[in-house]
């Protein structure tokens, strides 16, 4: 992991404490994993941490290793999805979905 991760949003994150078999469920389970991700504080630097290092498996930022391959599918050319994500973060209630564009340019 990178030192974002261990020693900055990664501190904060709900999930440091959960275990590890609730974020890396898979099927219905992974709800567990979306529901403590909905309440923490740094999802959106989990889940652009995820994208930009292309993580494969597991609930990060919310979003399931579907959801990502989905998003990355439709925005292959994304420099940074942290710039993505924080600009939808000033357009309330957006959320990159799977299968749907974010507006932000990459």
């Amino acid at each position: 992991m990178d030192e974002d991760y261990r020693g900055g949003w990664g501190a904060r994150a709900l999930c440091r404490t959960a275990d590890p078999d609730t974020l890396f469920a898979e099927g219905a389970a992974q709800k567990r994993a979306k529901a403590i991700c909905f309440g923490c504080p740094v999802m959106i630097e989990c889940l652009a941490h995820a994208l930009d290092h292309r993580i494969e498996y597991g609930v990060w930022g919310g979003m399931t290793e579907r959801e990502r391959r989905s998003l990355l599918r439709r925005r292959p050319n994304v420099d940074s999805w942290r710039t993505v994500l924080e600009s939808m973060r000033e357009k309330p209630g957006r959320r990159p979905e799977a299968g749907k564009s974010c507006d932000a340019e990459s």
